[in-house]
């Protein structure tokens, strides 16, 4: 009988007689449920031994006893309780389980093939609610199709009873190995209803909402443990953010507890060779793999964990290689199949990691992230590839017309400059690849949609980005960004991979304010107060203030933390101590060693950095004063006139006042506010900052050359004011100071380089300047931008060719003119200029070559 035959018989038959739960079985549920195992066996056992007819004593006592590691009792119970209960099915994948905890593989490949055998030769017998989720459940090992083992098991059992828990977590669990979370999310909420007081419940939760939501993931694995502090895949989940965050002394203490329970917890050996291999104990990974695979030995989960880890932290190779273990342990093991597929496209081994996620996507076309990845390498077929040197960067074939040649040139100078200043030297092709959507970016990045926040990600020698194009209406500046990730390519190398997270991100925020004082992040009136706060994170926890911020807030102020970490390390001990601490994690010495043998220990830079940190701080404005106490909240003018005479250098008094005067168009009244704030510094350039305040004000009082200073003064501070910048070139526009103009153009490129208005702007500048080459760079860029008026932009181009002395380009682009606008008079006159320039055989002949290229048309120009 085949596979869809046996399915659609099953449906014919009545699904489900129920199973009543008397009281002593709620009792000992009860016990697991909360933890309580050892009483729950026991409970159990008793049960069993009495010979009670329920076979839901065996089927808790094997649970029971899988989950304390007692896997030769469990499979006593399981074959003494599949000869009572031949026909229950749950008992007998729970019986698959057991024989592989005992090592036996091949007893449980039998018992598979046997279900599947006894499943066909009488239906009719397994038609309970009960059974037909444990079929669904082994069609899912099976590998068969997701969305008929949904329709024909999970969601008839649901339908024809709503109540029954079990059916709605077999759903959430197919939904989570295809990494469909919104899927797995919805089916959950109805569980939690169901079952408020399973732990389970609420961990599956946490694993639905743990890449998208932090807050409600964190919610619903506390809520597990809240129920039952004893449960293991939730203290696994423990250990493993833990080692996220870099908390290890956190994450061994969660190993601790799961090994207390069941000392032969295979995913917590696997995480405890993680936790080795991080602290450069090589045999004691080794050691602990070992004892991880001790009991059931080809498992494929254990060495593909151990990956996936290695591979969160950086080491991309030696992930890339446990997945290529797991893989030889069971080659039909997808997970570790796909989780190679990402490391090798990580890793720039593109054309085997393109080819592993299209197997992965034709053995499971329901994987989210391997059709996902499929998807968009259709897509970055049509990227043009850019390249000089060793660097080979991919766009869209646009954008690259428009802006490519600017890429490559920053990325060349970032290379000369950081390589150069931390003597490194990248042992292979670096690859930048540049988005104009952002979900390809989070696609290519992350293998779901999301990630918004993130602007690049740097994977070693991999770097992806979003371009200006999917940032809407406030770009980032592109340079900083790609200077930035660049950084990480030179510290990565340098410590092959093995740094960590705050240090990486902080020495890229600050080369990037090295390479221009406008890049990357700064001080401001938030990050002060923060730093004044207990939100400063000690340096010692910093990396996990990058995972689950409170706020978005939050998580840039790590970036800026961790910027001024390398500030004071670099002030305090010098580049050359920096370089050593590098050095020494790329020898395989864990952060913590390195920074005792270089600075000291870190309790020791905690309490160093906290005082210069604090010095940052009262430093920005040191003249105004910052509390918020007795502040009114909401006053009026009068009551905040008041204040602020009683608080005369109240930063927050002050530029609330201006605000009010702003608002009711007291410009006279804000403008002494606004300087007098001013002149006692905490200005940042920011939207809505003083200096962005007061220009306002100034513009309103038709004070342009004011205005101009304070929008200058703003622009020097922040690399991505846009508005500032429009206002910038109109002024000097006005006033025709096109050196003026060109500068501010290429700022707005620098944020944006699909802006029309910038490459006009630098066009027109170039041109009153007598600068040819620019004017060619900016006109360029606007003929692929779909011009109202290519004619006139090809004009332009053969004009400025022309006084380059380039006659052939010349030509080309004024025919081009003609050929959009044949009676073009100006185009005519460039193209006799063009032609006299020859030397003809005779003058006839050449004024007849004019003039058959030349005869006008009727369309007009």
């Amino acid at each position: 009988m085949g596979y869809r035959t046996f399915v659609w018989l099953l449906l014919g038959m009545c699904l489900a007689r129920s199973i009543g739960f008397g009281a002593e079985l709620d009792d000992a549920r009860a016990l697991f449920l909360a933890g309580k195992y050892v009483e729950a066996e026991k409970f159990a056992q008793a049960q069993v031994d009495r010979g009670v007819w329920n076979e839901q004593w065996p089927r808790l006592l094997v649970q029971c006893q899988l989950t304390l590691g007692k896997y030769d009792e469990a499979r006593t119970t399981y074959e003494e309780a599949i000869k009572r209960y031949p026909t229950s099915l749950t008992l007998r994948m729970q019986g698959m389980e057991t024989l592989q905890m005992c090592g036996l593989s091949d007893e449980a490949s039998q018992a598979k093939h046997q279900m599947m055998q006894l499943m066909q030769s009488a239906p009719t017998r397994y038609a309970s609610r009960d059974n037909m989720v444990a079929m669904g459940r082994y069609f899912v090992m099976r590998g068969e199709d997701a969305r008929q083992v949904l329709e024909l098991f999970y969601d008839r059992v649901r339908d024809s009873d709503p109540t029954h828990l079990d059916c709605y977590l077999a759903s959430a669990e197919l939904a989570l190995s295809k990494n469909d979370y919104q899927v797995a999310a919805e089916t959950l909420r109805k569980a939690e209803e169901l079952g408020a007081n399973d732990p389970y419940v609420h961990y599956l939760s946490f694993r639905a909402w743990e890449t998208s939501d932090s807050e409600k993931a964190g919610a619903a694995l506390l809520k597990a443990l809240e129920l039952n502090p004893n449960h293991v895949p939730s203290l696994l989940a423990t250990a493993d953010g833990a080692i996220d965050r870099e908390q290890y002394e956190v994450a061994e203490e969660s190993l601790k507890r799961v090994l207390e329970i069941n000392s032969k917890e295979q995913e917590a050996w696997a995480l405890k060779a993680v936790l080795a291999h991080l602290r450069g104990d090589f045999e004691g990974e080794a050691k602990s793999r070992e004892t991880a695979l001790s009991t059931w030995k080809d498992n494929p989960r254990v060495d593909s964990l151990i990956g996936k880890k290695l591979s969160q932290k950086y080491r991309f190779e030696q992930g890339a290689e446990y997945q290529r273990r797991a893989i030889e342990s069971d080659s039909s093991y997808l997970p570790a199949k796909l989780l190679l597929a990402q490391d090798l496209l990580r890793l720039g081994h593109e054309e085997n990691g393109w080819e592993m996620a299209r197997r992965v996507a034709n053995d499971d076309p329901y994987n989210v992230v391997a059709n996902n990845l499929i998807n968009l390498n259709s897509r970055i077929q049509s990227f043009e590839v850019l390249q000089e040197g060793d660097i080979h960067v991919r766009m869209e074939s646009g954008e690259a017309g428009i802006y490519g040649s600017e890429v490559l040139e920053l990325l060349r100078d970032a290379k000369e400059t950081l390589c150069k200043k931390y003597e490194v030297e990248p042992r292979a092709p670096i690859v930048v690849e540049i988005f104009p959507e952002q979900k390809d970016f989070a696609i290519r990045t992350f293998g779901l949609p999301g990630g918004a926040g993130f602007l690049g990600v740097c994977f070693g020698r991999v770097i992806t980005a979003n371009s200006p194009a999917s940032q809407g209406d406030s770009p980032s500046n592109w340079r900083s960004v790609l200077w930035h990730e660049f950084c990480h390519v030179v510290t990565l190398e340098k410590t092959k991979n093995r740094m960590p997270r705050w240090l990486s991100e902080g020495i890229s925020v600050y080369e990037e304010r090295q390479r221009d004082p406008s890049w990357g992040e700064s001080i401001n009136p938030v990050y002060r107060e923060m730093l004044l706060s207990d939100e400063l994170t000690p340096v010692s926890q910093l990396s996990g203030a990058f995972l689950n911020p409170k706020t978005p807030i939050h998580l840039q102020f790590a970036y800026f933390e961790s910027s001024l970490v390398v500030e004071y390390l670099v002030e305090r001990y010098g580049i050359e101590v920096l370089k050593r601490i590098l050095d020494d994690l790329g020898q395989g010495l864990v952060i913590d060693d390195a920074l005792t043998k270089n600075v000291g220990s870190p309790e020791k830079l905690d309490a160093e950095f906290a005082d210069f940190a604090r010095g940052v701080a009262e430093n920005f404005g040191s003249k105004l004063d910052w509390s918020k106490e007795s502040l009114p909240e909401k006053p009026s003018e009068q009551e905040l006139k008041d204040w602020v005479q009683k608080n005369p250098n109240s930063y927050w008094g002050l530029r609330g006042l201006a605000e009010i005067y702003i608002a009711s168009e007291q410009y006279e009244a804000a403008k002494k506010v606004l300087e007098k704030l001013i002149e006692f510094g905490g200005v940042t350039g920011e939207s809505g900052d003083p200096l962005s305040l007061l220009g306002r004000v100034y513009a309103e009082l038709g004070e342009p050359e004011k205005e101009r200073q304070m929008l200058e003064r703003r622009i020097a501070l922040t690399s991505n004011a846009l508005p500032a910048l429009r206002r910038l070139i109109e002024l000097s526009r006005e006033r025709q100071q096109w050196d003026r103009v060109a500068m501010f153009a290429e700022q707005v490129l620098a944020i944006n380089p699909l802006l029309t208005e910038g490459h006009e702007a630098l066009a027109e500048a170039s041109a009153e300047l007598d600068r040819p080459r620019d004017v060619m760079r900016g006109l360029s860029a606007l003929a692929r931008m779909d011009p109202v008026d290519p004619a006139a932009i090809d004009f332009k181009l053969a004009t400025a060719y022309w006084k380059l002395e380039d006659r052939e380009q010349a030509k080309h682009h004024v025919l081009r003119a003609l050929e959009e606008a044949p009676r073009y008079r100006d185009a005519h006159r460039l193209l006799l200029e063009l032609a006299e320039s020859e030397t003809p055989t005779t003058e006839s002949d050449a004024t007849t070559d004019v003039e058959s290229v030349t005869q006008p048309q009727e369309t007009a120009p």
